[in-house]
């Protein structure tokens, strides 16, 4: 028996988080935010600057794009911009990643969810157009449950509704926000090398990385290397 059996045969719950793993939503997020800033009168920023602010919600996004001299209600009106701005474009540019649907496809077997922070109105609607909604018996946003991932709430309300322990289940991110949240709630961690988050999985490295999704089924079944 392979070591990757070993370790991950009894994995049948998979919780995928959604901006940067399942979906390429870079584009769109950074355009949202620079509108955000235009509208404050305020110069934009470069894109790959952006992207390394995605991961904890749009709140989080908004104010570190304000930056540290932004008052409360200057974030609190930029988020409602973003939000409005993003809703109507963000399918503009936004695309799955390479391999995600044939991953998927042959995953379909498993019980699968999505726990993102991005808001839950959202992401039902984005994984709906896309046409993914098929595949997760459950879609949590950052507004689902008090507190967002890192914390555990998320994955563990799954694992009760799913009826499954912290053995069974293995959270797949592209950041380490994702790797922290596996690790509050017990369960295993599964990284992608080609979202936004990289060089925080480096910093916090989980248990198997994968350079593309259709890469699990094998490390499920103790084929991968």
């Amino acid at each position: 028996m392979s070591r990757n059996h070993s370790r991950f045969s009894r994995v049948r719950v998979l919780i995928f988080d959604l901006d940067g793993t399942l979906i390429d939503s870079k584009l769109d997020l950074a355009l949202s935010v620079n509108a955000v800033l235009e509208q404050a009168g305020r110069a934009p920023l470069p894109h790959e600057t952006i992207y390394s602010y995605v991961g904890n919600g749009a709140p989080l996004l908004v104010r570190r794009a304000l930056g540290e001299g932004a008052t409360d209600a200057e974030v609190e009106a930029g988020v409602e911009h973003f939000l409005t701005y993003y809703r109507e474009h963000m399918l503009d540019n936004t695309v799955t990643y390479p391999g995600v649907r044939d991953g998927l496809a042959l995953l379909e077997g498993q019980a699968m969810a999505v726990l993102t922070n991005k808001p839950t109105l959202f992401s039902r609607e984005i994984i709906e157009r896309l046409g993914l909604a098929r595949y997760f018996r459950f879609i949590y946003g950052g507004n689902s449950f008090p507190g967002k991932k890192p914390d555990p709430m998320g994955v563990q309300i799954l694992l009760r509704d799913l009826g499954a322990n912290s053995e069974e289940a293995m959270m797949v991110g592209d950041s380490d926000v994702d790797v922290r949240t596996a690790r509050n709630a017990g369960i295993w961690a599964c990284g992608v090398s080609y979202g936004l988050g990289v060089e925080g999985l480096r910093v916090h490295p989980p248990d198997i990385m994968l350079a593309s999704l259709d890469e699990l089924p094998a490390h499920l079944d103790g084929r991968g290397g």
